[in-house]
């Protein structure tokens, strides 16, 4: 595929000349990058999934980065733990992950669903119609739960859920 565009060497330049010149590149067909996106973006999931697995997030020396709202405030956000719920569950270890965040596995889920339904599309398949199983009001619940779940986990009884 040749792209194929009107350059006039000069044009707008001190020089003022006015020869003009045809500027040809090729570039890639756009279903390559298409197919591609999701391929490298699950590579490096994948990548980012072996460096977890492999760098205990509570051990010494990690170089894992602080919660911010954390180190702020000294209240748990909803996502605090998902890491350390992340590496325990690449271990194999589900009740740790889910005890160190309850949204752990569900993250984990819609992560890969959602990248399964982008490889789909990308290959000429039609993702499947989650929209349609889901009723309209679940998308509002889940926000308000994961609210509801960062506010809770900071009262006082509900230690259990800090991470």
């Amino acid at each position: 595929m040749t792209f194929q565009g009107g350059f006039r060497a000069g044009a707008g330049s001190r020089g003022g000349t006015s020869v003009g010149r045809v500027i040809e590149t090729t570039a890639p067909p756009i279903g390559m990058w298409r197919r591609t996106a999701p391929l490298a973006c699950g590579a490096a999931c994948a990548a980012a999934a072996m460096y977890v697995a492999s760098h205990d997030p509570v051990g010494a020396g990690n170089h894992y980065p602080t919660c911010v709202f954390h180190e702020l405030t000294g209240l748990w956000c909803p996502g605090c733990g998902l890491t350390r719920g992340t590496y325990a569950l690449l271990h194999g270890d589900l009740p740790a992950a889910v005890s160190l965040n309850v949204f752990t596995p569900l993250v984990l889920g819609v992560i890969l669903l959602t990248w399964v339904a982008w490889v789909r599309r990308a290959w000429g398949r039609p993702p499947r119609p989650i929209a349609h199983v889901l009723p309209r009001w679940w998308s509002p619940a889940l926000i308000a739960t994961v609210l509801a779940y960062g506010v809770v986990r900071n009262l006082p009884g509900f230690h259990a859920l800090a991470p």
